[in-house]
């Protein structure tokens, strides 16, 4: 009887567990947005961004540090390559430090939103 309970416990706190964790997979929906490509490292460590910024925002893009799209609504999404097709992405990185209007599938994890670039370009 008392294996019985551990287990009934046992079952109880997995199924609980494994209903609290974010579904895998599943893009919410297709959005676009725009706003200012930003290299996260700096905007998120110091602030970082505008035409000031520019140069090192396209530096960090192309030793791949992760960008972002900052709206003017002050949101901030993380810019995600799509593995079948890098080119959206890639034509971000070259637009890091300006304005641009960036569209794909939305992803939200607990903290932090994310965009799988679908297109992009500049405004």
């Amino acid at each position: 009887m008392r294996l019985f309970h551990v287990l009934s416990v046992i079952v109880c706190v997995t199924t609980a567990f494994c209903a609290a964790l974010p579904a895998v997979g599943g893009a919410q929906e297709e959005i676009t947005v725009q706003g200012e490509i930003v290299d996260l490292a700096c905007y998120m460590s110091k602030g970082s961004r505008g035409a000031a910024h520019k140069a090192c925002a396209q530096m960090c893009a192309k030793k791949g540090v992760p960008l972002g799209v900052l709206t003017e609504a002050g949101e901030v999404y993380l810019l995600l390559d799509d593995h079948n097709d890098p080119g959206p992405y890639d034509a971000a990185k070259k637009l890091a430090g300006e304005h641009a209007e960036v569209s794909g599938k939305k992803y939200i994890k607990p903290g932090i939103a994310s965009i799988v670039v679908g297109a992009v370009k500049g405004l």
